[in-house]
């Protein structure tokens, strides 16, 4: 059975998730790829305040297409992962406590997530429109000018997503594989 969680994250909440845990997430998320994540870290960089506060937050890698008539945003599945690496730790250790996209991270991430106490959600790749159902409002809240990419905040209802790294650095993508490998042993004659 999946867990509801709410957004923003709670810390106690975060601690209690384990890698391969099915969750439905519910509440305030903002999406953001790497042109966006560019601009943040180049924004701490600089001194400068973000556009919104990243403490608690999940950021969705995803640039959702544009919202047919009456809908609340168009298709809008996760973006691969990793392009956003070089710029997740910065943003983790402002408090940034949860992730959603697909494929996996770096090291550097993984010890980011276990440092700060965060998690890193995988959305399905290609159910984007099923996602979209997801969504009950979206509004542009920063770098506009990146159209696509530019930083959305999101009201979700029951987000369905797996843990595949968890605070403790429980990695899915690592014991996925190895249990699968360790099963598929035992079954040969």
């Amino acid at each position: 059975m999946a867990k509801l969680i709410h957004a923003p994250l709670i810390s106690e909440e975060v601690a209690q998730l384990r890698a391969g845990d099915s969750v439905l997430l519910s509440g305030t998320i903002y999406t953001g790829r790497d042109a966006a994540h560019k601009r943040l870290c180049a924004l701490v960089a600089q001194g400068k305040p973000l556009p919104f506060n990243v403490a608690n937050q999940v950021i969705y890698y995803a640039g959702p297409c544009p919202a047919k008539p009456g809908d609340a945003i168009g298709s809008c599945g996760p973006t691969t992962s990793y392009r956003m690496d070089a710029y997740a730790p910065v943003l983790c250790d402002l408090g940034l406590s949860g992730m959603i996209g697909k494929g996996q991270r770096s090291e550097a991430v993984v010890q980011a997530i276990r440092r700060c106490g965060g998690v890193y959600f995988a959305a399905t790749g290609g159910a984007g429109a099923l996602i979209a159902t997801c969504v009950r409002a979206a509004k542009v809240i920063a770098f506009d000018d990146l159209g696509t990419e530019a930083i959305r905040e999101l009201q979700v209802e029951n987000l369905p997503l797996i843990v595949a790294i968890d605070a403790k650095g429980g990695n899915l993508y690592e014991e996925g594989p190895a249990r699968y490998r360790r099963e598929a042993a035992d079954t040969r004659p």
